[in-house]
Parts: structure tokens; sequence; C-alpha cells
């Protein structure tokens, strides 16, 4: 039961994350995704630095930055560069594929082989939600299609190496997710400048939408995400991750009108099927569960040995 709800938890993340385009398209100022990588991670980063009332210490300030950067810093840059030279159904596809990169990155860093049944139910998933966001008129960019395999590749590093570093002994989720929110929203400010220039004048709705995107879909959800690394495999973590373009298309046809086809309804059972058997391949696997306070605050020692003993 405790896996379960965590699992359930962590799967809000990507749920929430779903949201970003409505938002986006409907709230935000056109054209300023750099600065919207700006307002969603560092005010959040900030503010839950703020609330934990801890800093990192010692090698912590540059792990934390390093982890900023994969998950935040430029993975925000280089997703939406590739949704800006892709169409979004393409885009979401290579998106769809980051857990391909996480189950190498996993074998290669954690040790954590993954079964038969785990690799499948990845590539399952990916090919459901491509059911989903493909259209007949998708253009393929090699600059675009560059650009999303690093973003995927840069997600993946970092969440790997999340579950690789684990937190400092006493430091809890709260912390660790506002050091790399900040350190990632602060790496994004120069480039912002550089592309984008200087920030848009904002309204109502733009405020209403940045306080959305910071609090809800960064600040708890990024929480959430890295509360599920401390406790869960990183691919298990990873599988939830269709449960985003999934997400956008039912916020799509729910709030925006846009319609669904039967391919697409097809797609999106086999993209949701996939990501429960992911997790059932993980719940089967010979693993000891604990909560995540006690396993992250126990997992850097545990690499230590393990270390040692190699």
């Amino acid at each position: 039961m405790k896996r379960l709800a965590t699992v359930a938890l962590t799967a809000l993340a990507p749920v929430s994350w779903g949201s970003t385009y409505a938002v986006a398209t409907e709230l935000l100022p056109p054209d300023r995704p750099l600065f919207t990588g700006v307002m969603r991670a560092l005010p959040a980063g900030l503010l839950l630095t703020a609330l934990a009332r801890t800093l990192p210490k010692g090698q912590w300030w540059w792990k934390s930055a390093v982890l900023g950067i994969l998950n935040i810093g430029a993975f925000f840059p280089l997703l939406f560069l590739s949704a800006y030279r892709l169409p979004g159904g393409v885009a979401a596809v290579l998106g769809a594929a980051g857990p391909l990169f996480v189950v190498g990155l996993a074998a290669l860093v954690l040790g954590e082989r993954a079964s038969l049944r785990t690799v499948l139910a990845a590539v399952v998933g990916a090919f459901g939600v491509s059911m989903v966001v493909l259209t007949a008129e998708a253009r393929l960019d090699a600059v675009g299609i560059v650009a999303g395999v690093i973003s995927s590749a840069s997600m993946a590093a970092g969440t790997v190496m999340t579950k690789r570093w684990g937190r400092p002994e006493g430091v809890g989720p709260l912390a660790m997710t506002g050091w790399q929110l900040t350190a990632g929203g602060l790496f994004i400010i120069p480039v912002a400048a550089l592309v984008e220039g200087a920030p848009p004048a904002l309204d109502g709705k733009a405020f209403l939408g940045y306080g959305y995107m910071m609090l809800i879909n960064t600040g708890i959800a990024y929480w959430l995400w890295f509360r599920g690394i401390g406790a869960l495999s990183a691919t298990s973590v990873t599988l939830l991750g269709p449960l985003s373009p999934l997400t956008a298309a039912v916020i799509g046809w729910a709030a925006l009108g846009q319609a669904l086809s039967p391919v697409q309804l097809v797609g999106m059972a086999i993209a949701f099927g996939a990501t429960v058997a992911g997790q059932l391949a993980a719940a089967r696997r010979p693993q000891s569960f604990s909560s995540p306070e006690k396993n992250d605050q126990n997992i850097s020692m545990d690499l230590t040995d393990e270390a040692v003993r190699r």
C-alpha cells in the first residue's frame, strides 16, 4: 500500500505538467518560452528553499547546480526549442522516449537491470503517445529533433543522478527541490535575456498563469517527482511520464474543444495500459520498499558502502 500511495502521488507530477500547454496558450504571453521557464523555476525554487530554511553545504553546492541544470536549466530551453521547431506531436513523442534513456542510464549508473516487461512497457507507452499526438502533417526538422532528443536525455540523466546522489542526511525533499529549481532558473536567465530580450509586460491573466505554473505546475509537481525518485526506482518513476501528454490531450478535449479521433482514443488506452503495466512490473521486482523520507536519508550512505565493497 505504501508503494501504491507513493506511485499515485508521484503520478500527479506528470499529470500537472500535462496542463502546461493549455495554461501557456490561454493565459501567458506568446513567444516567451524562456521567460516562462524562468518564471516557473526561479520563484518556486526560492520559495521552497525559504520554506525549508536549509542551504546546500560542501559538495552539495555543485551537485545541486548539476542536478538543477540537468532537470531544469538545460531541459526547459531545449524542450521549448524542440516544441518551436517541430509539431507538438513530434516533440511529445521525443519526450515520451525519455523512459528508454532512463532504462539505459539506470543500468549503467545504478545497476538497475530493467526486465523485458519494463522495456516493452516503455516502448509501447511511447507508441501509444505517438498515436495520440502525431498527425499526417507532421514534419521533421533536424535542429528540433536534436534538441528534443537532448532534452529527454538531460531529464533522464537528471532523474538517474538524483537517485544516484540521494540527499544529504537530514535534508528533506523540499530543500532539494528548492535548490534544483533555483539553480535551474538562474541558469536560464542569461539565455532568456540573450534570446528574448527584456521581460514582457504582464496582465492579470499572465499573473494568474505564472502563479499556477510556479506553485502547482513546478513547485509542488517537482517536489512530488523528486520525492518519488527517492522512494521508487528511477525506471519506475520515469514510466509515469506518458501521463503528461495524455493529460494534455484530455484537457485539450475537455477545456479547449479539441476533438479526439478513434485512433487517439486507442492510443490513450495503449499508453495508459503501458504505464500501469510498467508499475506492475516494477512492483514484482524483488526490492524492499521504504518511505521516501527514510529512503532518501539512507541512500547516500548505501551507495557509499556499495562503492567501498566494489
